[in-house]
């Protein structure tokens, strides 16, 4: 009976679940972007007391790598790393992408396209089959109302994700879907739970964040 600790703070909403199997025992969410790394710790610690199952007990821990906010997806990884490390559990982690495309209900001929609000208008994306396969790698895109043309020419695409909402709004094209449908971390189960039967475990020491683009930490003015 595998138990894993599923976290996800890569967007304004976190979240984190306790699973046993397949079913999710607990879940817990914070909505305050700015709150969620001192949030993490007591929610992690709650849960864990409300399930029964004490942090010695997991079999593995499961963290969503990015894209996202840059300050919530080192929120996370810090977490799950510094749990793993001192548990000696393993790491999985799990595209944020992906995970957005696994919660979205779709026909066996459509395509599923998450976006993630990345400023302005440009969305971090990728683009997945019915059956969540990858079809384009995650990547920075810069929205115009003829984006995707290429792909919509040939299938009907469902876009999803806070960065769609921007699309919606330009999107001249037919064979566009919009849905508004918001996956937390109790739909990291399936994906983790297959990524550790199929032991698909990440290195501890040299798992960074997917952050697609550079990360640049300014430099603090000289006196």
């Amino acid at each position: 009976m595998k138990k894993l600790l599923h976290i996800d703070t890569s967007g304004a909403l976190a979240s984190i679940a306790i699973s046993q199997e397949l079913e999710c025992l607990i879940e817990k969410t914070n909505d305050r972007l700015q709150d969620h790394a001192t949030w993490i710790h007591t929610a992690i610690q709650e849960a864990a007391t409300a399930s029964g199952i004490s942090l010695h007990e997991l079999d593995g821990i499961s963290v969503t790598i990015g894209p996202g906010s840059y300050t919530g997806l080192r929120v996370g990884l810090s977490t799950a790393k510094g749990l793993c490390y001192a548990l000696q559990k393993p790491l999985l982690t799990i595209p944020t992408l992906e995970l957005m495309a696994s919660v979205i209900p779709v026909t066996a001929g459509e395509l599923i396209c998450p976006m993630i609000d990345a400023r302005r208008m440009e969305v971090f994306t990728a683009l997945y089959d019915a059956t969540c396969k990858e079809m384009q790698p995650a990547h920075a895109l810069i929205l115009e109302a003829t984006s995707f043309r290429a792909v919509l020419d040939k299938h009907p695409v469902v876009f999803c994700g806070n960065g769609a909402i921007k699309f919606k709004s330009i999107c001249i094209l037919p064979n566009a879907r919009f849905v508004d449908q918001v996956a937390t971390a109790k739909n990291q189960i399936a994906l983790a739970h297959k990524r550790f039967t199929d032991a698909v475990f990440a290195d501890l020491a040299y798992t960074e964040p997917l952050y697609v683009k550079e990360f640049y930490t300014p430099v603090p003015p000289s006196h």
